[in-house]
C-alpha cells in the first residue's frame, strides 16, 4: 500500500528572496502575492529562515513605542531587534521550520499544528529548497476519486492482508467513506481490515460490516499477557 506524502501534494513553483532582499521589496512580494510568508534562501537555495507577515509588522508594531524597559524579556528585546531590520536576513524566523519531501501527510499536519504555522518549506537531505508545502495542500488527499481509493483498498488491504478472505470481502466506497462487508475467518481478521483501510490515502472513514466466524480476542489477549504474541 502507498502510503502518501508531502511530494504527492506540494507546490514546486516557490516564490524566494535573497537573504539580502529589502524590506519593501518583501512587503510588495507577499502583498502582490497574497503569501502570508516566504522561504529565505542563500545563493545554493538552503533555506536559511522564513519571513512572515507577522515579522514584518514587527515595524509597525514598535513605531514610536516606549524606550525597552531594564528587565525586558527575551522574545520582546528580539522583537525590536527585528522591527529596527532592513533585510530580509534581519527580518526572517530562523531557524526554519521546514520538512522533507518523504515525510508523510500525518506527520506535517502534526507539525504545522506544533509549530503553528500555515506552510513548510520543502527540502532536500541538503537543506535545498525543493517545494513547498500549505495546510490547503493537504487536504488534497481527499479529492480523490472514489475509485482510486476503492482500487487502493482492493490492492493494498484486502489482498495482501485479507488473501484466505479475499473473495468474501466486498469494498464500496462513496463520497471517500469506504463499507467493508462480507464474511472472514476470525475477529483479528477484521481489525486489520478495519485499521489498514484507514490509512488509505484519501478515506474519510471506515464503516465496519464485516463478520467473523471466530472470536480470537481471548486467545490474543492471553497471547499478549503471556508474551506469546
Amino acid at each position: 500500500m502507498r502510503t502518501w506524502t508531502v511530494r504527492d501534494v506540494m507546490t514546486t513553483a516557490v516564490v524566494t528572496v535573497a537573504e539580502h532582499a529589502p524590506y519593501r521589496e518583501v512587503v510588495d512580494l507577499l502583498v502582490g502575492n497574497r503569501f502570508s510568508a516566504v522561504p529565505v534562501v542563500d545563493g545554493s537555495r538552503r533555506v536559511t529562515g522564513v519571513v512572515s507577515e507577522a515579522d514584518l509588522l514587527r515595524k509597525i508594531e514598535y513605531a514610536g513605542a516606549e524606550a525597552p524597559r531594564l528587565f525586558e524579556g527575551r522574545r520582546r528585546r528580539g522583537e525590536r531587534v527585528k522591527a529596527t531590520g532592513r533585510t530580509a536576513g534581519d527580518l526572517m524566523s530562523a531557524p526554519p521550520v521546514t520538512v522533507l519531501a518523504g515525510t508523510s501527510l500525518p506527520a506535517a499536519a502534526r507539525l504545522m499544528d506544533a509549530e503553528g504555522v500555515k506552510r513548510l518549506p520543502v527540502v532536500d537531505d541538503g537543506g535545498r529548497l525543493v517545494g513547498i508545502v500549505s495546510r490547503g495542500d493537504l487536504l488534497k488527499v481527499h479529492l480523490r476519486p472514489d475509485d482510486e481509493i476503492l482500487a487502493d483498498v482492493r490492492s493494498g488491504v484486502v489482498r495482501p492482508f485479507l488473501a484466505d478472505d479475499a473473495d468474501q470481502v466486498q469494498v464500496t466506497v462513496e463520497d471517500g467513506v469506504v463499507v467493508l462487508a462480507g464474511v472472514v475467518d476470525r475477529w483479528s481478521t477484521t481489525d486489520i481490515a478495519e485499521r489498514m483501510t484507514r490509512q488509505v490515502a484519501g478515506v474519510v472513514e471506515v464503516v465496519d460490516e464485516l463478520e467473523y466466524e471466530y472470536d480470537d480476542r481471548a486467545i490474543l489477549g492471553a497471547g499478549i499477557a503471556y508474551g506469546i504474541a
